[in-house]
């Protein structure tokens, strides 16, 4: 007789985690207290998986022998509470995933970075012959792709929501870009709690396995102090890998539009480090690096139109990412700004707001903040309701020479489905100028 495993959560996760379940045999059900997106809803029927939406019938839930918790649920909500006094196993989708996968894991986390980094990485890995595969917070679930794919690797892109459940995931190679304050309403405020989650990742990590880190990151190294890893750890910067394996000053020495900035080459660095780890030849890596495309809606050149660039950076979510972008810049800047404020300090701002921005685009139902912070040092501020509007608006303020940057510094939530939304609503009306 199968086993019962109770999946809470419907999105990208959770159908995820019931399709691994059918997979290994269990008599799977799903319950999302939420709706359930129609494409969700369809993928589960295909599959002929029991789901509910709207609810969580505790009676049946309590009965599991499993349950797999989606990375959006909270730790301490009423059912997460329930099944714990109940004594059932809960795993996090991602540890499930990892318990049905012989390969080697390859965890990248940070608050900014970890996409552009895990794409990279796998690009490397892809490009020396390895084989190797994506998922986490990027493409399909990890749980989802381990039902199609038995690949020698598997890069992850890991939020803190998807690494606060672990209990022996273990990644041989961990990767941390950054740590700043982001998503602290989950985390009753606490940037010490966050940054425990993200250090999660590196708890079953042993002598024999590596940490890889950003030796600039003063709140890494911090952490570190407090969790004391096993791992080897490798620290780098924008141009060194600290560790005696290494000699490689001029490993990013690459003529690559799509890595440009100091931000970037960090991200390049931590990428290369582990295809060393993994015995890629140093001018494999090279030439890879320089085919890399680059990471959708992270500084993605959209268009040159009369000499205006169009760059879309819609992925960056909090301060500290727009700041990467706004650090970036060499034009006269057009900022396209606003969403979901998530307790923003725009103070970290200024010093390049004066240097690079000639006009800031308010794009958000409240721009109250942004406007007060930046109408004493920019003189030409605008309010859009639309991204329509904000695109319009920088068309026509733009001059040869000017860039159009969208870099939200906020959740999407607002206006738009997701930051993917956003920036490809940004995309496809540029191009229609």
């Amino acid at each position: 007789m199968s086993k019962n495993m109770i999946v809470l959560g419907g999105g990208e996760s959770g159908v995820g985690a019931a399709l691994l379940g059918q997979h290994l045999g269990y008599h799977v059900f799903l319950s999302d207290k939420g709706a359930i997106g129609e494409s969700y809803q369809k993928e589960l029927d295909d599959h002929h998986i029991e789901w509910e939406q709207g609810q969580h019938t505790s009676e049946r839930i309590t009965k599991a022998d499993l349950v797999i918790k989606s990375p959006g649920i909270p730790p301490n909500v009423p059912i997460v509470e329930e099944i714990r006094s109940a004594e059932i196993p809960l795993l996090s989708e991602i540890e499930f995933a990892s318990l049905h996968t012989d390969a080697e894991l390859i965890g990248i986390t940070g608050t900014n970075g970890k996409t552009t980094t895990a794409m990279l990485t796998h690009h490397l890995l892809a490009s020396a012959g390895k084989s190797v595969a994506l998922a986490g917070n990027i493409g399909s679930s990890f749980a989802k792709a381990v039902t199609t794919s038995s690949p020698d690797y598997w890069v992850l892109e890991l939020s803190s929501f998807q690494l606060e459940d672990i209990g022996s995931f273990h990644p041989r190679y961990a990767v941390i870009t950054n740590l700043t304050p982001d998503h602290l309403d989950r985390y009753e405020n606490s940037f010490e709690r966050y940054v425990d989650a993200k250090f999660c990742m590196l708890k079953n990590q042993t002598i024999e396995d590596y940490f890889i880190y950003d030796d600039t990151d003063d709140e890494i190294k911090l952490a570190i102090e407090r969790h004391k890893p096993k791992s080897q750890c490798i620290p780098y910067t924008d141009k060194t890998i600290k560790h005696e394996r290494f000699n490689t000053t001029d490993m990013i020495r690459i003529d690559n539009p799509s890595l440009e900035g100091i931000h970037n080459a960090k991200n390049a660095m931590a990428a290369a480090t582990i295809a060393q780890l993994v015995n890629i030849r140093k001018q494999t890596i090279r030439e890879s690096l320089r085919t890399f495309q680059g990471a959708p809606h992270r500084l993605e050149k959209v268009l040159r139109i009369l000499k205006v660039d169009y760059i879309n950076d819609s992925k960056a979510t909090n301060v500290n990412a727009t700041y990467y972008a706004l650090n970036s810049m060499t034009r006269p800047t057009i900022w396209i700004v606003g969403g979901v404020d998530k307790g923003n300090d725009y103070a970290k701002l200024m010093p390049l707001v004066r240097k690079n921005v000639k006009a800031i685009i308010c794009l958000g139902l409240d721009n109250e903040k942004i406007i007060d912070c930046f109408s004493p040092v920019v003189n030409l501020l605008v309010e859009a309701g639309s991204m329509s509007e904000a695109v319009q608006a920088s068309y026509d303020l733009a001059k040869q020479g000017d860039a159009v940057l969208l870099s939200p510094a906020c959740a999407s939530f607002d206006l738009f489905e997701n930051y993917e939304d956003r920036g490809d609503q940004f995309k496809q009306l540029v191009r229609q100028l």
